[in-house]
């Protein structure tokens, strides 16, 4: 979902943005009455807030295609200022009701690098397993009642149940037992209130997390079911076989050698780059466009967009997922590298098996840490991190003075980073749409923004489309 503007690097960066996302000449020309259209969709449906798109063609041209986010700046990063590094889990929770713990986790762990706090690793297998239930909640509700229902042509998640009913049931299962956890071991399922710096304000008792195995070894089976279905999904062509050019992303994730990325590791990108988060800013800029309130983040020098999220991530840790997982990718045929965006419901199927799975192993050998929380003295001090949100790479900085006082907040959140990206599969995808319908042709490009599931706010709304033509 969209951050407010930064402070630093405001500057305007459209004319960049046009040399990463070049003008599509189209092979086949409308007919006269279509000459100069201009397509809009005022409201993006299931899509987690409120969003636009904005098509414009000239002739046999595509004059701009601009993913519009319009929600008012939250500014979470100037409302943070003056505040106590108690108070940054807390408020950073408030910026997205679907991923809180994604904001929560990447702020304490960077406060933590800034007060030079080490957790011990129970902590970290806790907040792993904390974490494990967000991608779990996030990405069933993603699947089901958001992506799925593109492929059958039904307009909701209700009416994807009359044609699916057990198959939905058992999502609404599965995200559920995602907020258990969440309940559990973050105090509440929404905006939860346990992530504290240092560790925990309170960690579970064994037995409050042993209660829990029964229904996550049903949904681990579940998850795997949920992948074999959502393989057999009749997937869209992407990019068309009228397009001139092949996509070959660059996708952005975080990699740990030894487990799959959620809390930790470097930079990976897939060109071979291997950064360190503290260089993050050196390699990734955000500018403002004129057409949207969120930042776009471009990979420098050159200004390129670029891919985080679930598909960035099995592309770049497909070795470090669960020996379950990887066993089920090779089952239903999972293509290595794989380039066409609609596969992400796919890659979140996968996430989901290793999130049960690793979740369970945790869950069964817990023991309670000896303290909930480290000591460690406050001071002055400047501290990143980066974690990975259901929606892709998410990353902070804070400074802060000698009380622990926020002086300067940055927050970078996934839609900002993928928003480029969007722009340039839509430009890939339009010309060869342009016999169609504007309603046709909205629907397409609606069905493809969904794929990266964005996260813009916290509410959902209805299409309203509306049609102007030159």
């Amino acid at each position: 979902m969209p951050s407010d503007a930064s402070e630093e690097k405001k500057t305007d960066n459209s004319a960049n943005t046009q040399n990463v996302l070049p003008t599509a000449p189209v092979k086949n020309s409308p007919d006269p009455a279509r000459q100069g259209r201009r397509i809009q969709v005022p409201i993006l449906t299931r899509v987690e807030g409120e969003g636009a798109l904005l098509v414009r063609l000239e002739g046999d041209t595509i004059r701009d295609v601009q993913l519009k986010i319009y929600e008012p700046p939250r500014l979470f990063e100037a409302l943070l200022r003056g505040r106590s590094f108690e108070d940054v889990a807390d408020i950073t929770a408030r910026i997205c009701g679907i991923c809180p713990i994604a904001y929560q986790m990447t702020a304490v762990q960077a406060l933590e690098q800034a007060f030079q706090i080490s957790i011990p690793a129970a902590i970290y297998r806790l907040r792993r397993l904390l974490y494990c239930g967000e991608w779990i909640e996030s990405h069933v509700l993603h699947m089901h009642l958001l992506h799925a229902p593109d492929f059958f042509h039904c307009a909701s998640g209700i009416e994807l149940a009359k044609q699916f009913p057990e198959e939905v049931k058992r999502g609404l299962r599965m995200k559920k037992v995602g907020n258990q956890l969440l309940e559990v071991l973050g105090g509440r399922a929404i905006h939860p209130i346990n992530v504290a710096v240092g560790g925990f304000y309170r960690v579970p008792r064994r037995e409050e997390l042993s209660a829990l195995i029964p229904e996550f070894e049903w949904c681990l089976q579940a998850a795997i079911d949920t992948a074999r279905w959502v393989a057999a999904f009749p997937f869209p062509e992407f990019p068309p076989a009228s397009a001139q050019t092949q996509p070959t992303y660059e996708y952005v994730s975080l990699h740990h050698e030894r487990e799959y990325p959620i809390i930790s590791g470097d930079i990976a990108c897939s060109d071979g780059q291997r950064l360190n988060i503290e260089s993050y800013e050196d390699h990734f800029e955000e500018s403002q466009v004129a057409h949207s309130t969120a930042l776009h983040s471009l990979r420098l020098p050159h200004m390129q967009s670029y891919f985080v999220g679930p598909l960035a991530r099995v592309h770049l840790n497909y070795d470090q997922l669960s020996p379950l997982t990887r066993k089920t990718a090779e089952e239903i045929g999972w293509q290595r590298p794989q380039y066409n965006p609609h596969y992400g419901i796919v890659a979140r199927a996968l996430e989901v098996i290793h999130a049960f799975d690793e979740a369970l192993e945790i869950l069964r050998t817990y023991e309670p840490p000896a303290e909930p929380r480290v000591a460690f003295d406050v001071g002055v001090g400047e501290g990143c991190a980066i974690t990975e949100a259901p929606r892709g790479l998410i990353y902070h900085r804070y400074h802060l003075d000698h009380q622990g006082r926020v002086e300067f907040a940055k927050i970078v959140p996934p839609t900002s980073q993928n928003q480029a990206q969007i722009e340039a599969d839509l430009r890939l995808l339009l010309p060869s749409l342009l016999q169609e319908d504007d309603q046709a042709i909205a629907g397409h490009c609606e069905r493809l923004i969904r794929c990266y599931d964005p996260c813009i706010s916290c509410s959902t709304h209805f299409l309203k489309l509306k049609i102007e033509r030159g």
